[in-house]
């Protein structure tokens, strides 16, 4: 078993309560969640019947600042909310005690979803962002590991614009994100 997040439990924002609070990128978090459709009804099915299942929870640390946590948080509400599965966001500036355990890359990236069972255990998690996606800054961060050397803001800049071409046009990244959440879920 991974970390336990008990005390966390029931301490988050419920995702209408996350969406009411931002104070940044509102407009277009909406503009990825209301565009969200399911790619296929296998998905859907699939998500619908964990209400079937009353032995997980999802707390997803988050801050309404970050290009990630605005084009994937939407995304995994959606899956989500006829899942059953409870569902609560984690401000990331009032617990970096939670993202420390979850780092990526030696880093806090986020959003961070993690799935814990009903005692806080945490199962397993995703993010910040789909694996061809993460791939591309792995891939920067391992070729640049000095973030003082004089061309690395522009050699990120070109990093995040492939990122940007990985996520494409569209909406058409919201069926991976599903289908790596699937296939997380299906683990455990």
């Amino acid at each position: 078993m991974g970390a336990n997040l008990a005390s966390k439990l029931g301490t988050g924002l419920k995702p209408k309560q996350f969406i009411e609070s931002m104070e940044k990128n509102k407009e277009q978090f909406l503009a990825y969640y209301d565009g969200f459709a399911w790619d296929n009804e296998e998905d859907k099915e699939y998500f619908e019947s964990l209400n079937n299942r009353d032995d997980l929870r999802c707390l997803i640390i988050a801050a309404d600042w970050c290009g990630d946590v605005v084009r994937n948080v939407p995304v995994v509400f959606k899956a989500l909310e006829d899942s059953g599965i409870p569902t609560e966001v984690l401000i990331i500036e009032q617990n970096y005690d939670v993202i420390d355990q979850f780092l990526t890359g030696g880093g806090r990236g986020i959003p961070i979803v993690v799935f814990t069972d009903t005692g806080g255990f945490s199962l397993g998690h995703w993010g910040p962002r789909p694996k061809n996606v993460q791939a591309v800054m792995t891939q920067f961060k391992k070729e640049n590991p000095d973030r003082d050397a004089a061309d690395y803001n522009e050699k990120i800049q070109v990093a995040r614009a492939e990122m940007g071409r990985q996520y494409g046009e569209g909406n058409g990244y919201h069926a991976v994100i599903v289908k790596e959440l699937r296939s997380l879920i299906e683990s455990f």
